[in-house]
């Protein structure tokens, strides 16, 4: 049998590829401006009129339609046939509805039972328990007839429910509900733009080359677009690559939510019968921001040539649709780094086209994943490096980028060390009763007067919870007028304090004892690298501290309850979103991208666990007060 030569094979493959793209790319746009009912003889084939339909030539054949297909036929798409029957009018007595659909009201059935029929995705990580706080609606009509709000749903106010404790007791009412989107704030990091512009994606005249091989005739633009890829929230800019300037930037809830809050959920639930669905899920909300994007700037998706892609090892690998299996289990390496530590590849960066996984981008755009630098600590932080500048870094500094998975990073240009602390969610909407993400409403500083707690909002909007910051702050300003132990006891013995009592908001022994655990980790993280690398904290010359609420927190209170190590106020530095411009660097130059690349290679990645005294020092860190170095 003669033997298969795999370069040949792999070209006939992409050429496979390559027609198919061109075939689906002719039938979508052909998708959006010609008639359905148009055969290929340009007959119409409709049972009703239309004022394009001409008398055919011969009697008895079908009409003949004289539409010149320049209609825009994507409306019509967007309806679903089910919906105009009368069975599923929202005007129908007794029924429960949602996005203009609707279901007959049934007792007993909840408002997420109906999400299911509806196909609405909603997301959880309790199981429906009510503990995750996720599943958040807001009741437009009918809400006297669902059920008395449970105990888990004390943090709402008028209007809003939890999908999965809120169910029908009245039949014959009119019910409808609307999923609670939440836009948290999105920070741009207050760093240098970079110097010189020399992208992977270039142009010679009228051609298109990538790294220099030709990929297209010129289309009037070469644009690029830089995606960080949260857990929780995904931020993507669109840059003008021939001049470097930003030209869009959207935001929007990570849609793989209803896998779970965190990386470990997620790993979970991919590794079920679903397996797949958080990448699509992730893939499809891109491509409509995408065409959203390109509607709105009035531009060709194909003039997108290049995307690069920074996460977390977990979320890169999903979208990237690899097996994520090996991160959730020890060592916790991502099989891409397995390769990479075995000597199969000479990078933990990923590239692949656009095609391959269904963007909606030029048909030979690549997707570039940033390298990771080992197990849960991956792309997101590569860019954070980047963006503090960190390849020209002589004196010691020190990265934390706070989240649920906080990462440290500590070192110069000539050593660094990096650990992942799991802190958990608590500082971010999770756990805590009345907590929530950095959203509207959200009360974010706190102050005590005369025994009275003091507040602002988000937006100035009226409080509905405490976002990371608040949280942080009220930690210390109850330790600062001693209305609670480093232990997180509550004078008095009190279980609950009331902390805006027209609204119901409360503070308890159980919140403080969730925040005393994820400050913890924190804790270990700073202190055990610190050590580890042989400095103090008087010793750390810049302490950048990244990542969403971060930006927000009050560093005096952060270094008081010991959630930030006691370096001087004055050398820390907020960057906010960092990653996202780390990302843009990358994408605007490959000098920048090859600099980081080398950088990395030489993290000493540090696995707290393994560290004989990381219990003690847990145990310590449990408490409210500061680090004791």
């Amino acid at each position: 049998m003669e033997k298969i030569d795999p370069d040949e094979f792999q070209k006939r493959l992409d050429r496979i590829s390559e027609i198919y793209g061109q075939i689906s790319e002719h039938a979508e746009k052909q998708s959006l401006v010609r008639c359905p009912y148009k055969n290929r003889f340009d007959q119409c084939t409709a049972a009703f009129g239309c004022r394009y339909q001409r008398k055919p030539a011969a009697q008895g054949e079908l009409l003949i339609c004289s539409s010149d297909d320049q209609l825009d036929y994507r409306s019509a798409w967007d309806v679903d046939p089910n919906s105009l029957s009368t069975a599923d009018s929202p005007d129908a007595s007794g029924s429960v509805s949602s996005d203009g659909n609707s279901r007959p009201a049934q007792i007993g059935a909840t408002l997420f039972d109906y999400a299911d029929q509806l196909k609405i995705p909603v997301p959880t990580s309790c199981g429906r328990t009510g503990i995750c706080h996720e599943c958040i609606v807001q009741v437009k009509r009918g809400n006297d007839a669902l059920s008395s709000p449970e105990d888990t749903e004390a943090f709402l106010t008028d209007g809003y429910r939890l999908a999965c404790q809120a169910s029908v007791e009245n039949e014959n009412e009119q019910i409808e509900f609307a999923l609670l989107r939440r836009s948290p704030q999105i920070l741009k990091a207050p760093v240098a733009e970079v110097p010189e512009l020399d992208p992977m994606v270039t142009r010679s005249g009228e051609v298109v080359f990538y790294d220099g091989e030709e990929i297209d005739t010129y289309r009037g633009r070469i644009l690029g677009m830089s995606i960080d890829l949260g857990t929780t929230t995904v931020v993507a800019e669109l840059v003008d690559l021939e001049s470097g300037q930003l030209v869009y930037t959207t935001s929007f809830e990570n849609p793989q939510r209803f896998g779970g809050s965190d990386v470990m959920y997620r790993i979970s639930y991919d590794a079920g019968i679903y397996q797949g669905e958080l990448h699509r899920a992730i893939i499809n909300t891109l491509n409509t921001e995408i065409r959203q994007m390109c509607s709105q700037l009035d531009i060709d998706r194909h003039m997108i040539y290049e995307l690069v892609v920074v996460g977390n090892s977990t979320m890169r690998d999903l979208f990237f649709n690899l097996d994520v299996q090996s991160i959730g289990q020890k060592p916790y390496k991502s099989i891409i780094e397995h390769e990479y530590r075995n000597g199969e590849r000479n990078s933990t960066a990923l590239v692949e086209l656009a095609r391959r996984l269904r963007i909606l981008a030029n048909r030979n755009a690549r997707v570039f994943g940033a390298p990771l630098i080992a197990s849960h600590v991956g792309g997101d932080v590569v860019a954070d490096l980047l963006a503090i500048d960190m390849p020209l870094q002589n004196e010691t500094v020190m990265l934390v980028d706070a989240g649920t998975n906080t990462e440290v990073v500590i070192g110069h240009k000539d050593r660094l060390m990096a650990a992942s602390c799991p802190a958990g969610p608590a500082f971010e909407g999770g756990l805590v009763k009345f907590g929530m993400p950095g959203c509207a409403g959200a009360i974010e500083s706190i102050r005590i007067d005369n025994g009275q707690f003091e507040y602002s909002t988000i937006s100035k909007h009226s409080p509905q919870g405490m976002c990371g910051s608040g949280l942080i702050e009220l930690l210390a300003e109850l330790r600062r007028h001693k209305m609670m132990t480093p232990m997180g006891v509550f004078n008095d013995k009190l279980r609950e304090l009331e902390i805006v009592p027209a609204q119901g908001i409360t503070f308890s022994r159980e919140d403080a004892s969730h925040l005393a655990q994820a400050k913890a980790a924190n804790y270990c993280g700073q202190m055990l690298l610190m050590r580890r690398f042989g400095v103090t904290p008087q010793e750390i010359t810049q302490l950048y501290l990244a990542g969403g609420f971060a930006n927000y927190v009050d560093a005096a209170s952060a270094i008081d309850i010991g959630f930030l190590a006691p370096v001087p106020v004055d050398r820390i530095n907020k960057v906010g979103n960092a990653a996202s411009s780390g990302a843009r660097q990358m994408l605007q130059s490959c000098s920048r991208r090859t600099l980081i690349g080398r950088l990395i290679e030489s993290v000493e990645h540090i696995e707290l666990e393994t560290m004989p005294d990381f219990f003690d020092m847990f145990v310590e860190g449990c408490q409210f007060k500061p680090m004791e170095y």
